[in-house]
């Protein structure tokens, strides 16, 4: 029996737990690029609230896997110098570097995303104000076009 053999069960469930957050976060990725075609194309509040929603559902099934994966982890690297002999550990860290190289892709999605809303909410606070500025146009040349009845008035009593 080798020194490391005790942790070959909590390299496994490290793994599977890896494997199922990976699972997620392509959940998420796909999701996040479901947000930045909604934002480029429609904007539409009801699509971003459905995608918001799913996207919860995901991080807290992830949140629930990482709770359990930290003690492991911790474990693991506790005796990182025996971890490292165990066979299967080197596809063990190319999961976790896929694993951040997902999440990366992500919060990249993610600040794409935001910063389309931020542009749309901008040009809305441009139309918006654009609106008022002709509104208040409009009302100085309908003043100008229209006569106040008052002058109507006089005009037909002396024609």
């Amino acid at each position: 029996m080798s020194p490391s053999d005790d942790l070959r069960p909590a390299v496994s469930e490290y793994r599977a737990g890896l494997e199922a957050e990976i699972a997620m976060l392509h959940q998420l990725a796909a999701l996040a690029a479901r947000e930045r075609e909604v934002t480029a194309a429609t904007g539409s509040l009801l699509a971003l609230e459905e995608i918001s929603d799913a996207r919860d559902q995901v991080m807290a099934s992830l949140v629930a896997v990482e709770s359990q994966l930290k003690p492991i982890r911790r474990q693991l690297l506790e005796s990182i110098d025996r971890t490292r002999s165990i066979e299967g550990f080197q596809a063990l860290a190319a999961l976790h570097r896929q694993a951040a190289a997902l999440a990366a892709e992500i919060v990249a999605a993610d600040d794409h995303s935001l910063a389309a809303l931020r542009e749309a909410e901008l040009a809305r606070q441009f139309a918006a104000e654009s609106l008022g500025k002709s509104e208040t146009t409009l009302a100085a040349y309908r003043r100008v076009v229209t006569p106040p009845l008052a002058n109507a008035t006089l005009v037909n009593r002396r024609g």
